[in-house]
């Protein structure tokens, strides 16, 4: 969904990423996770604006760890690795954070309940992903990719609706899962 966007931040980035030479992306991978670490705390303390704020910062490490790597010839397979390992963690952390903080409730169901079926949706999006191209096919495609499931969650914090962007990222990420689903039964076969 965001393909067209990832050449433009690309480009944007390049010139700054080329000028970090001396720290290693995997340093700015880590530093994305611990910021997106802190966000869940804020959103379990329902600072809503604050977590909005470093989810945002957190998606600028996200991005240029890629960028400083690529940039500077130093991208490694462990170093993708390290980055989708990361992304896992952060997604997890940022939905907990929201669970906690109470940001997640829809009556009838309890608090948990949408957290929950979030953090499941985004962790099958990217298995699916895994999965199929360990079966040997490409399975990147669907309309919520983590970027697009972030950009959601930052503008529910924004604008104090993390509850209606939860239930959001839930239908987007399981509409993803069974596009890839779809698609790798017609790659593979």
């Amino acid at each position: 969904m965001l393909d067209r966007i990832k050449p433009v931040v690309r480009d944007v980035l390049s010139p700054f990423a080329k000028k970090i030479v001396g720290v290693n992306p995997n340093t700015l991978t880590l530093l994305g996770l611990l910021i997106s670490i802190v966000a869940a705390i804020f959103f379990a303390m329902g600072e809503v604006l604050v977590a909005g704020s470093l989810l945002l910062l957190s998606g600028f490490f996200d991005a240029l760890d890629g960028a400083v790597a690529r940039e500077n010839g130093r991208t490694t397979r462990f170093g993708g690795f390290l980055d989708s390992v990361c992304d896992r963690f952060a997604d997890a952390a940022i939905l907990i954070g929201a669970m906690y903080g109470g940001l997640t409730s829809f009556p009838p169901f309890p608090d948990w309940f949408p957290g929950s079926l979030a953090i499941v949706g985004s962790l099958m999006v990217s298995y699916t992903r895994a999965r199929a191209e360990a079966a040997g096919a490409a399975a990147s495609v669907g309309i919520g990719e983590r970027a697009v499931r972030m950009v959601i969650l930052i503008l529910g914090a924004f604008l104090n609706m993390v509850n209606w962007a939860v239930l959001l990222v839930i239908v987007l990420s399981f509409i993803t899962v069974f596009q890839r689903i779809g698609f790798v039964r017609g790659t593979l076969k």
